[in-house]
């Protein structure tokens, strides 16, 4: 019988509990801010990727769309993102006997501007850098890709998680 209240007891406990978690980091009050315009960010870096440019831009369209329910406009917007990318650099690192490096690092360098035209005091100007170390044997071409790739991510997510989450 003590078996029986405890598990009634325990299921009226659970169906009253509500737990409420956003797993984008975004707190944005959607009453007040509705739209949001990104600017492409050009390529202004010395070394030239040329997909690197598209990709970025894309890739970070497509978070705040997925993560947000804010409308892009071109013009008046609430929220106003603009930036280029800066660095795309390849670094030796881990020199060995024979003077010759054993890995490389390649080095992607976001600078973003970011505007809240509704509440003051969040406007943000940053520059963001990710890297990726890869074999020195290996071809930039080989990886270049995959590695791009894991750096838009991290970058964009930064950009996300800086402008959107108020931790």
């Amino acid at each position: 019988m003590k078996k029986m209240l405890f598990f009634v007891s325990l299921v009226l406990l659970l169906n009253s509990c509500t737990f409420s978690y956003k797993f984008n980091g975004a707190s944005i009050d959607y009453d007040l801010t509705k739209t949001m315009l990104i600017s492409e960010f050009p390529n202004q870096a010395p070394l030239v990727y040329p997909p690197l440019e598209q990709r970025f831009n894309e890739e970070l369209k497509d978070l705040f769309t997925r993560s947000t329910r804010l409308q892009f406009v071109r013009q008046n917007a609430d929220l106003e993102m603009e930036g280029e990318i800066v660095g795309y650099e390849l670094t030796p690192l881990a020199v060995q006997e024979d003077s010759f490096a054993s890995e490389t690092r390649l080095t992607l360098t976001v600078r973003m501007r970011y505007r809240n035209n509704k509440v003051d005091g969040q406007d943000k100007e940053e520059t963001i850098k990710a890297f990726r170390n890869f074999p020195a044997d290996r071809m930039l071409t080989d990886v270049q890709d995959q590695l791009i790739e894991e750096l838009i991510k991290e970058i964009i997510d930064q950009m996300f998680n800086s402008t959107m989450s108020n931790w």
